[in-house]
């Protein structure tokens, strides 16, 4: 695997190209030509079918950084090309649908692979690994600016029609040993991280394929976003209150020109699993806060970083064949080690 195409050159996107730029030959793609990138470019429509598919002929693999409803169009051509095909997706349906095209597929089929779901569920799953029998298993990974104001206590420094999409689509969980589905924005509870209060609540996607690999083997597992106090409340009133929930681009432009990008962030990501080791009860935990960093002499921010690299590292491991050469890939089956190992993924170690 030599040749990879990265299709949606934006936040997130261009980093994945320059980070993948520093290991194979990359093509970035994007329907507007960006400046002063250190990879060669293409620009074009993706939901143009022909123009995917010639352009994915030439390549080995391609990585999809676009909005989750544009996804789609682009695995259809790689399948159908035969090539191997990753993304960074949230959503449900997506991802069902290339699961049914993985059956068949000639390549890798693996979506989720950003930071939730991706590499939340690899550590979660790294966990889980270090029991004889679980019992509960809480993953929970906030994107937030570190100096917030506003009541909302927010920046769209990712996708604003992503975070809208885990905000009202349905989130699947495991409670009382069942596997069930719970609104969104509901089941607040409090976290205290080093001494400052905040608050998480359900969202949609952020397990991936955990659900239905643990079915059976926990009472309890569920995925949580992180935010400030008061952020589920406003969102919930915004969303259904005001019924914005109708109508997503309004929602999207709205937020996006309220709260914009900030370039200080942090991601936080916690993840707690007990069970029983042996015959003894115990408790396991992963707690680390990412920053923005330097990368190739260009600050990026920390949930740019965090997303990119996790894919990056993903793509490493399939190259390095650490990973299966056809089918779909689960996240929980990556082993977090080997990850970290990768060029890419040694970035989230590296951190103080």
């Amino acid at each position: 695997m030599k040749h990879i195409a990265v299709i949606g050159l934006g936040k997130v996107g261009s980093l994945v190209a320059t980070l993948l730029n520093n290991v194979f030959t990359v093509t970035g793609v994007d329907k507007n030509k960006p400046a002063d990138v250190p990879f060669e470019t293409v620009t074009g429509d993706v939901k143009d079918a022909k123009f995917l598919e010639e352009l994915l002929s030439k390549h080995d693999a391609v990585v999809s950084c676009l909005p989750y409803n544009l996804n789609l169009p682009v695995a259809e051509a790689a399948y159908k090309v035969g090539i191997h095909y990753f993304d960074l997706t949230e959503d449900v349906p997506t991802t069902s649908a290339i699961r049914k095209m993985a059956e068949t597929s000639k390549g890798v089929m693996a979506p989720q692979c950003g930071l939730a779901p991706g590499f939340i569920g690899i550590v979660g799953a790294d966990l889980c690994h270090r029991f004889t029998k679980l019992r509960d298993v809480e993953l929970r990974v906030g994107a937030l600016p570190r100096f917030p104001n506003g009541l909302l206590a927010y920046s769209f420094t990712w996708s604003p029609a992503g975070v809208i999409n885990e905000y009202i689509n349905d989130a699947e969980v495991i409670h009382n040993g069942m596997r069930k589905m719970v609104p969104s924005l509901d089941g607040i509870e409090q976290i205290n991280i080093e001494g400052q209060e905040f608050e998480a609540f359900s969202t949609s996607g952020g397990l991936g394929t955990l659900c239905e690999t643990l079915e059976g083997k926990v009472d309890t597992l569920n995925y949580k976003t992180i935010r400030y106090p008061g952020h589920a409340r406003l969102m919930r009133f915004l969303l259904y209150e005001l019924i914005l929930k109708d109508k997503r681009a309004l929602t999207e432009q709205i937020l996006t020109e309220a709260k914009p990008p900030v370039r200080e962030d942090v991601v936080y990501v916690y993840a707690v699993v007990e069970g029983w080791k042996g015959q003894e009860l115990a408790r396991e935990e992963f707690y680390q806060a990412y920053h923005p960093i330097t990368i190739n002499g260009q600050e990026w921010r920390a949930i740019s970083w965090t997303t990119a690299a996790s894919v990056a590292a993903v793509v490493e491991m399939v190259a390095n064949k650490e990973l299966p050469q056809k089918g779909f890939i689960k996240q929980e089956e990556i082993p977090f080690e080997k990850f970290l190992r990768t060029k890419n993924g040694s970035l989230y170690a590296k951190q103080p």
